[in-house]
């Protein structure tokens, strides 16, 4: 007798098929869930850097490298061209004011001045002679004038002598009219003369004056041309140390053509490098900090060079209150330059993420430590170690620091 035989309900093809289906549903959920919502990415902790944000102070500034030079540099140039034929000393030499440094020689220069002097020579004898000639013709003209004062007084005493005859009747009025005609023709004579002689008086004066001028304009000349013969041999003009000096014996130097300089060592300053971005917030008074020997010291802008070469301007700095001991011409200083006072800010630390956020945004650590979010912040002001956080960060708040540059486009960061 056949036994009937029961149909199992889940059979291995049923079991097969349903795991089937639970897979497929299962990858579905899983592809919905990484596609959907914010995009993550592991991240391995060990290979980021955290910082966590604090409050501190705060002041910007921006390092430089500055030389220090002399506090004055006065440069040698040649007032007068000419061949180089005597060098009194050598570069670094210590100068005193007015001690002679090399010597020059110019033939044209020396046959100018023998031809001045000449000139003034020749014009002193011409004065000379001329004063000579004036004061012979004045001479000259006194005796005449002392001849008609003679006749005058003559011709006088016979007029009032024939007046007094007239009156007696022992002459006639035709020989005292004589008398009278030629006593007034004596006194015309005296007073032409006394106005010839204030003339030649007046003349003489004023060609001598004019002749004293051109005298005194030669001599001018001449003074002038010596000191060009004397500009020959080139003269410290303070003290100092020469430096730079560029000159050998037998070598033709042209006018104007720097020889040397001439450094000043009563103090120092100091010619920073400043690149073009900051010459709107450069000017005279700002201060800056550099370390020399273990110890801090000041400097202060003094003047600012606004010509802009190669993307950077220079300015002036000098030394505020101590200078260091045992600083030298030359040297390279590492400055900290203030561009603002000491604040109490908000502070996050530099790093890379600077680079692919431009400031903007930042990964922040959750509370645990165990994700990354992606959160907008407003950065201010930045130091060489620090940024000034405006908006979007609080203190004790963990950023992500170091580069974002694998990151893409993540949401999300989970720290492993």
């Amino acid at each position: 007798m056949d036994r009937v035989i029961a149909k199992k309900k889940w059979n291995r093809k049923r079991i097969m098929t349903l795991v089937g289906i639970v897979g497929v549903i299962v990858l579905i959920l899983g592809s919905y869930w990484l596609t959907s919502g914010k995009s993550r990415l592991n991240v391995d902790s060990e290979r980021i850097n955290v910082f966590e944000v604090k409050n501190g102070p705060f002041q910007e500034f921006i390092p430089v490298n500055g030389v220090v030079l002399p506090i004055t540099t006065i440069y040698l140039d040649a007032l007068e061209g000419g061949r180089v034929e005597e060098k009194y000393v050598e570069d670094g030499a210590i100068m005193k004011k007015g001690e002679p440094i090399l010597r020059l020689s110019n033939t044209d220069l020396e046959l100018s001045l023998v031809n001045q002097e000449t000139s003034v020579y020749n014009l002193l004898t011409q004065m000379q002679i001329s004063q000579n000639a004036a004061r012979q013709n004045t001479i000259s003209k006194l005796n005449q004038m002392t001849d008609v004062e003679s006749t005058l007084r003559e011709a006088e005493r016979v007029y009032k002598l024939n007046q007094k005859l007239y009156e007696k009747k022992a002459i006639g009025l035709q020989e005292l009219k004589k008398s009278e005609n030629e006593y007034r023709y004596q006194l015309e004579k005296k007073r032409l003369s006394e106005e010839i002689l204030n003339q030649d008086s007046i003349s003489t004066k004023q060609e001598l004056n004019q002749a004293s001028q051109s005298y005194a304009r030669t001599q001018n000349a001449l003074q002038v041309m010596r000191k060009k013969v004397g500009d020959l041999v080139v003269r410290a003009p303070v003290d100092g140390q020469l430096t730079s000096l560029d000159a050998e014996i037998g070598q033709s130097k042209n006018k104007g053509e720097r020889l040397g300089q001439l450094d000043v060592l009563s103090g120092f300053k100091v010619r920073v490098d400043v690149d073009e971005h900051y010459i709107s917030r450069i000017y005279s008074g700002l201060q800056g900090t550099f370390t020399f020997a273990g110890k801090d010291y000041k400097l202060e802008i003094k003047k600012v060079y606004t010509q802009v070469t190669n993307g950077r301007f220079q300015v002036d700095m000098e030394f505020e209150g101590t200078v260091p001991t045992g600083i030298r011409r030359g040297q390279t200083l590492q400055i900290r330059l203030a561009l603002s006072d000491e604040t109490q800010s908000l502070l996050l630390a530099k790093g890379g993420f600077f680079q692919q956020t431009g400031g903007n945004w930042v990964f922040k650590l959750s509370e645990d430590g165990t994700k990354a979010y992606k959160v907008d912040v407003k950065l201010g002001k930045q130091s060489p170690d620090y940024y000034e956080v405006l908006s979007g960060l609080k203190a004790g708040d963990k950023v992500i620091v170091s580069s974002y540059e694998n990151y893409g486009s993540m949401q999300e960061l989970i720290l492993k």
